[in-house]
């Protein structure tokens, strides 16, 4: 009784107020769920075009040193310098990113023919698998009817292989698309460097906002984290890639391009030797001595040459996990295709190295405390 005689009891202001501040929560709930609707909406709307603004932001920062470079080469002329190094970057990439892209394509054609066609040599089983736990016996099954009647074999494991089909599939298709993409994101890129010192200013204003007392840090931490795996550790890969590729080409060796393709992914991974080694011992149990000496020799410090020029390059290292880097690989190749291999592994590095970033500043305010 005493508490409804309070309710009843109050002042009109009291009421007045009450009522205001009903009006104010609606208020403030209309706008957050119309702010929630156009940023929804607008998600939808660049959605299509989000690996292409990925891969323009990872250009430009990764080839603004050049660009930097350039302009002042050319006394300050920045239009000139942003097509200079549009055009240079065009002319170095783009026929070996085709190369690389083409080949995969034709790779997954090519293996699915031969598969279908029960085109391929497969020696078969020790009798020792059979001992192996758990799937001893199954493999050496599917294995004897594979080396015997591989068709067969197909047909019986076809359930099994549907979900790598269907990768494979979308791995050519991003290939195709990817090209394309990453001739867009470059010339997207040319067209940010000029007015690139003021879009870095109003990124650090926002993060500023955000984050008042870190956020311009983090920026920079990205702005680093990108240099150094896209030029450090990507960049690297794909001249080693470009390299050996030339030399598989220039000796005849069956599937040059999809082998220059796995130097690339294993170079990505710092595991290059596991390429590097099968290639030369096949080398020299395949071809005449002089060829196998003369392609070892050229060969051998193409292999090495990612662990030579990866300390030079980033000053600081790479302090990102390789199992981030193989994450975003395979991420990147799934959902982009050849473009994959480059964008997936800077992304999830540069988040990487935020949130740990974040953790840490985290954690010592709780220590300070």
């Amino acid at each position: 009784m005493g508490e409804t005689r309070t309710i009843q009891g109050r002042s009109p202001g009291d009421r007045r107020l009450t009522l205001q501040s009903t009006d104010d929560i609606f208020e403030l709930a209309v706008k957050l769920g119309l702010l929630s609707f156009l940023v929804y909406w607008s998600i939808v709307l660049l959605r299509p075009f989000l690996s292409i603004a990925l891969w323009s932001l990872i250009l430009t920062v990764t080839l603004y040193p050049a660009f930097s470079w350039a302009a002042r080469f050319l006394g300050g002329r920045r239009k000139l310098a942003a097509g200079l190094v549009t055009a240079i970057s065009l002319l170095v990439f783009t026929g070996p990113i085709i190369w690389l892209g083409m080949s995969m394509i034709e790779g997954v054609a090519s293996l699915s023919h031969r598969l279908g066609a029960g085109d391929i040599a497969i020696p078969p089983p020790s009798e020792e698998v059979k001992s192996w736990p758990f799937i001893g016996e199954r493999l050496f099954y599917f294995w004897d009817l594979a080396s015997t009647n591989l068709k067969t074999a197909i047909t019986e494991a076809l359930p099994y292989l549907s979900p790598f089909r269907s990768t494979a599939r979308r791995m050519a298709e991003g290939a195709a698309t990817g090209i394309p993409t990453f001739i867009v994101s470059l010339i997207i890129a040319g067209v940010l460097f000029p007015p690139a010192p003021a879009l870095i200013e109003g990124v650090r204003t926002v993060s500023r906002r955000i984050l008042p007392t870190r956020g311009q840090e983090l920026v920079k931490l990205a702005g680093a984290t990108i240099r150094n795996v896209s030029q450090g550790v990507i960049g690297i890969s794909f001249l080693q890639a470009i390299l050996a590729g030339l030399g598989f080409l220039v000796a005849g060796i069956p599937g040059s391009g999809l082998l220059a393709l796995g130097v690339l992914v294993t170079g990505i991974l710092q595991i290059q030797g596991l390429l590097f080694i099968p290639v030369l011992l096949w080398i020299w149990t395949s071809m005449e001595t002089t060829t196998a000496l003369a392609l070892t020799a050229y060969l051998a410090p193409v292999g090495v040459l990612n662990n030579v020029l990866s300390p030079i390059v980033m000053a600081h290292g790479l302090k990102t996990p390789m199992l981030v880097i193989f994450i975003g690989l395979m991420g990147g190749v799934l959902a982009h295709g050849i473009i994959g291999l480059f964008v997936g592994p800077i992304v999830l590095a540069v988040t990487w190295e935020l949130v740990a970033a974040w953790m840490q500043h985290e954690e010592a305010s709780i220590a300070l405390e």
